[in-house]
């Protein structure tokens, strides 16, 4: 048999962030399905999402201490099993138990638990690879979860409409076979070591008193808050501001900025290498703030729907590009590095959107008001990167003297 090289691990991650979007983003599309069919609130259907985000930082802050015991393999195996065992159970534990909403709970929790493991382990795995072009990759990795969830989106409302919303446990198990297969892969692919040798990791209290960190923490919740205050109420947002149909909303919504974000990780995957990604970074941080404006005080619906999409564009290198940003300034973080990025980046996930959804409620509902308060993550970020960028002080840290 041929051995296997670095291009199936990078396929491997590929297929893996394929599964984070799905456990991310199927179960959302049948939450009023769950509520008319088992007769659960929409209240504690929504607590899926805390659930889910809940175990995923609970994973995250747990992975930096056994990921490097257990290993990366195991754990990424792992990962995938969880992500195909939860999809399973959803298909069948609402209609087995005698609490159909206890049944989602557990199958969320499960495939939740993957996830956070898919996240915290797909990045340093492809990280520690024998690429040159480590932003470039690192970009066009973090595209795989937003194509994934175009299709995702694109694919599950094709086959609701063809074969019925009815039979959308079938739809799980068919979700199901990605995981199934990428976990099989896994035990296959090379994995490379992530600290060179010769060196060892920085231990964790050493790297919490980094300032440099701490710079990167912030940049993450920003990040997350940024793409998921738009793109958890993008279905909502064009539904309400143009008035089409739930169909038509998801496609024009959350399908319509996932492809813009994946775009802008394919342009920067393609041309990145060319670019300073402080300045990058910077340059999509202002982006986002204008697309966040638009969304927020545009007077005509279609020019509010563009600031949706100039979000997702200047949303996509945002997180992968923070993470080789972290990368490349601290080489000696570990796989502790990339957990707590993770950790403060889904942090930003929940909290974002949830602030957003609590300030349009607090305004009769107005979602304009709602998003127009989540324009502070975006420019927040913005200001940061301006600040590191111009003071000594910022350079110092960007220069990462102290863990290198």
């Amino acid at each position: 048999m041929k051995k296997l090289g670095s291009g199936h691990t990078l396929a491997a991650c590929f297929a893996g962030y394929i599964t984070q979007a799905i456990v991310v983003n199927f179960a959302p599309l049948l939450f009023l399905t769950f509520n008319q069919s088992y007769g659960i609130s929409l209240t504690l259907i929504g607590l899926m999402i805390t659930v889910n985000f809940g175990v995923q930082l609970t994973v995250d802050l747990l992975a930096t201490k056994f990921v490097d015991t257990i290993g990366y393999r195991p754990c990424a195996v792992a990962a995938h099993v969880f992500c195909c065992a939860g999809l399973v159970l959803l298909a069948f534990l609402p209609d087995v138990l005698p609490s159909p909403a206890a049944g989602l709970f557990i199958a969320s929790a499960v495939y939740a638990a993957g996830g956070g493991l898919i996240e915290v382990l797909i990045s340093p795995i492809v990280e520690a690879c024998p690429f040159e072009r480590k932003k470039s990759v690192m970009s066009l990795l973090h595209s795989f979860y937003s194509w994934g969830q175009v299709a995702v989106v694109a694919l599950s409302t094709l086959f609701f409409v063809c074969a019925g919303i009815e039979n959308w446990s079938i739809l799980a198990l068919a979700w199901a076979a990605i995981p199934l297969l990428n976990a099989i892969y896994f035990l296959f692919v090379p994995i490379y070591p992530l600290v060179e040798e010769g060196q060892e990791p920085v231990k964790l209290r050493t790297l919490l008193r980094s300032g440099m960190l701490w710079l990167f923490i912030l940049l993450m919740l920003c990040a997350g808050s940024a793409e998921q205050s738009v793109s958890q109420w993008a279905s909502a947002f064009a539904e309400a501001g143009l008035g089409v149909s739930k169909t038509l909303g998801d496609l024009l919504g959350p399908c319509m900025f996932a492809a813009m974000m994946g775009a802008s990780r394919l342009l920067f995957a393609k041309f990145g290498e060319k670019m300073q990604l402080h300045t990058a970074l910077l340059v999509a941080a202002c982006g986002c703030v204008a697309g966040y404006l638009l969304c927020a005080f545009s007077p005509v619906a279609w020019l509010g729907l563009a600031g949706c999409a100039l979000v997702g564009f200047s949303v996509g290198i945002l997180w992968p590009g923070t993470v080789s940003f972290a990368s490349a300034r601290m080489p000696r973080g570990g796989t502790a590095l990339f957990a707590l990025l993770a950790l403060a980046g889904d942090v930003g996930c929940m909290a974002g959107p949830s602030a957003v959804g609590a300030i349009a409620d607090a305004f009769s509902g107005d979602l304009h008001t709602g998003i127009a308060f989540g324009l502070a993550f975006p420019a927040a970020m913005a200001v940061a990167l301006f600040i590191f960028r111009f003071q000594k002080s910022g350079k110092a840290l960007l220069n990462g003297e102290n863990l290198q």
